[in-house]
Formats: C-alpha cells, sequence, structure tokens
C-alpha cells in the first residue's frame, strides 16, 4: 500500500514538473499579442529593461503585467476562472456583479469629498468663462442604480442619487441641470441598458434625449419620426469583457435615423504630435453618415457611433435651424448625439480625455449657442479629465 501511494506521488510529481515546464515553454514560444477581443483591450507588451525604472520598481510591475497579459491560452483560463468562481456561487469579478437575468453591473465608487468640490469648482469657473451660452449639465445614473433590484443581494453599493443631487446643490444657477431620473426609472422594465456593457441602450438615450431637448426649448421628435433598426443581436460589451463572466447572452443594438431626408456631415479630429507640439487635427476626410457600420463586425460594437472616441468630432447637418451645440462629454453621448442632429446646424463634440486645446477659444470662434455636459455618473465622479474644462 505505501509502495502504491508512493508510486502516485511520484507520477503526480512527474506531472506536474511537466506541466510547468511545458507552460514555460509554451510562453517561451507563443507569440505576443497586441489585443485581447474577448477582454476588449491592448495587452501590455514586453517592456524595455531601464537600470532608472528597475530601480522605481515600474520594471517590475510592467514585466509582471506583460507575463500575465501574454501567458499561453489566457482566454481559455479567463473562462476556466469564470465558469469555476459561477459554479461556487461568486458573483463579483473586477468590480463587475453578475445580476438576475444575465445583467452585469460596474461597480460604483464612493466619489471623495474634495473630488466633489473640484468638479463644482471646474464646472462653476466654466460657466463664469461662458457667461453668453446656454449650459445644460446632464449626469446620468448607470444600470447599477436604475436597476438597482436585479443586483446580487449581497452588492452595497454607494446610492449615485445622493451625489447626483449633491452636485446639483452647489452648481450655478445659470447651468441648467437635466435630470433624467425619474424617465429612466419609469422605463426600468424597458430594455433601456446593455447587459454586457456599461452603456446605455439608444432606446434609454431616446428617452433621456426627450427629457434634454424640452429642457433646451425644443420640441422632441416622437418615436415615430425615426426608423427604428435592429443591426446586430451579437454584441459583448465592456462588462463581458471586463469581469470574465460568461455563457452569457449578447446584446442588440438599435440605431434611430430619421424618416425624413435630413443630411449629416461629419468630420472626426484626433490629437497628433507635431514636433514637440500636440495639435488637434483633421484625421481623414469628411462623412455623410453619423455611424460607422462597418464596425459591427469589430469586437466593439458600440463604435458604430461616431466611430468611437475623439478627441473632437464636427457635425453639420441641413435643418437650417441657425443653432450651434457644443457637447462635451464621455462615451454615453456617442448614441445620443444623433437625436440632437435634428435640432441643430453644427455640432462640436469634445471629448476631454484627449482633448488638449481651449475650450473657451471653440465656443467664440464658431459662435457657439448651446453647451451641454453630458456624463454617465461613474465616469463623472471618478475621471479626471471634467477638471480641464477651463483649460
Amino acid at each position: 500500500m505505501e509502495k502504491r501511494n508512493n508510486l502516485c506521488r511520484w507520477i503526480i510529481g512527474i506531472f506536474f514538473v511537466l506541466y510547468i515546464f511545458g507552460m514555460l515553454v509554451f510562453n517561451i514560444l507563443n507569440p505576443s499579442r497586441e489585443f485581447s477581443e474577448s477582454e476588449n483591450r491592448k495587452l501590455e507588451q514586453k517592456p524595455q529593461f531601464c537600470l532608472d525604472s528597475l530601480i522605481k520598481g515600474k520594471f517590475t510591475k510592467n514585466y509582471e503585467e506583460y507575463i500575465s497579459d501574454q501567458f499561453f491560452l489566457r482566454d481559455f483560463w479567463i473562462g476556466v476562472k469564470s465558469n469555476g468562481e459561477r459554479l461556487i456561487g461568486k458573483k463579483e469579478n473586477n468590480g463587475v456583479y453578475l445580476g438576475k437575468d444575465g445583467y452585469l453591473f460596474q461597480k460604483f465608487n464612493r466619489p471623495e469629498e474634495n473630488k466633489i468640490k473640484d468638479i463644482v469648482e471646474s464646472i462653476n469657473s466654466f460657466s463664469s468663462l461662458n457667461p453668453e451660452v446656454n449650459k445644460y449639465l446632464m449626469v446620468v445614473p448607470n444600470s447599477t442604480k436604475i436597476l438597482e433590484e436585479k443586483l446580487p443581494s449581497f452588492a452595497c453599493d454607494e446610492d449615485q442619487i445622493m451625489y447626483i443631487n449633491k452636485l446639483k446643490k452647489y452648481i450655478k444657477k445659470d447651468v441648467k441641470f437635466v435630470d433624467v431620473y425619474n424617465e429612466l426609472s419609469s422605463k426600468k422594465d424597458e430594455y433601456i441598458f446593455y447587459k454586457t456593457d456599461h452603456h446605455w441602450t439608444t432606446k434609454g438615450a431616446y428617452y433621456a434625449y426627450k427629457k434634454l431637448i424640452k429642457d433646451m426649448g425644443f420640441t422632441p421628435h416622437k418615436k415615430e419620426y425615426f426608423n427604428v433598426k435592429n443591426v446586430t443581436n451579437s454584441f459583448y460589451g465592456s462588462l463581458y469583457s471586463k469581469s470574465g463572466f460568461r455563457n452569457i447572452e449578447p446584446d442588440s443594438i438599435q440605431i434611430y435615423t430619421p424618416k425624413t431626408n435630413e443630411k449629416s456631415k461629419v468630420w472626426y479630429y484626433d490629437k497628433i504630435r507635431d514636433g514637440s507640439e500636440n495639435k488637434t487635427v483633421a484625421k481623414d476626410k469628411e462623412y455623410d453618415s453619423i455611424y460607422k457600420m462597418e464596425n459591427i463586425n469589430k469586437k466593439d460594437k458600440y463604435t458604430i457611433f461616431f466611430n468611437g472616441n475623439h478627441s473632437l468630432v464636427k457635425i453639420n447637418s441641413d435643418i437650417k435651424t441657425n443653432k450651434k451645440l457644443l457637447v462635451v462629454k464621455d462615451s454615453y453621448a456617442n448614441c445620443l448625439v444623433p437625436f440632437l442632429t435634428g435640432h441643430y446646424d453644427e455640432i462640436y463634440v469634445v471629448d476631454l480625455r484627449y482633448y488638449n486645446e481651449n475650450l473657451q477659444k471653440l465656443i467664440k470662434s464658431n459662435r457657439i449657442n448651446d453647451v451641454l455636459i453630458l456624463y454617465n455618473a461613474k465616469s463623472f465622479f471618478e475621471d479626471d479629465s471634467i477638471d480641464n474644462i477651463c483649460e
């Protein structure tokens, strides 16, 4: 009996050594990938050795991330880990909750008081610098708040509405706050948020548009004004990629296009380096559609809206209202802005994460009438880019 046990230990030990050796060989021979389709992100590349970065600990940290990102059959092991954790009842991974009905939710972290104060000061300063334009602020509660009854029972997220209300209290009165909580909450049984992605659906954006455009003094277009088209039923979004949870039904994406012969021209501008200076320049030619339909074949299908995020997007429409709008935004705006082209001759869309030029100059040189600041609650309170609104 003892000999049999020893033999089993030897066999297990040999297999374990062979496994370690095999994985080492496969990892050495495995070519590095630049992008992970399943995680929808760029992967860490092998860092260049530098004594200074080694001393500061950056080289070791970057090399560990490189090994992790380039590990042999990484996507397979992520799936195995996810399935194993689901079997034992785990419903949170990488800041993403697995909720009811196959919904994934992004954890909302409590913003620091100093962070809220900085945001308020930045927006109030921007308002003071631009007294001649109409200013609107929309901070959208995301699915973690609107669909909170679908969260797992152990989830204890901070209340987004409490912080949004605190923001409303201290923002200057000449910045009109557009509150869309009631509009979204009243439609929570409809498909207004993606299950696998952190964005709202086009339908959710449409309900918010109706409230926004009324507050801006326009009459919103009824749903019958649009052709509603389903463009895909196989969208796996950012939360699917981030969480590692698998065996979840994909989302569908719809686009709303006017039934009238409304025409638009679109230009994309992005930051390039010209010598020692960063400049925002036109990336390429003009387009006659706000939709980049070929992106429906990509992993990140949400980029059919304006081909993703850019420093600056300019949209001209032929509706002749003599009104111009600037939208300062995160990616939540990408599927809402198309509804606004029926009310403005010219729309400028700025993403402060990439735009490094002066907004006041943009407003004055283009004689912009209205400014809309549109973010979802999580990125608004966590991202630092809004602090750049006065630079």
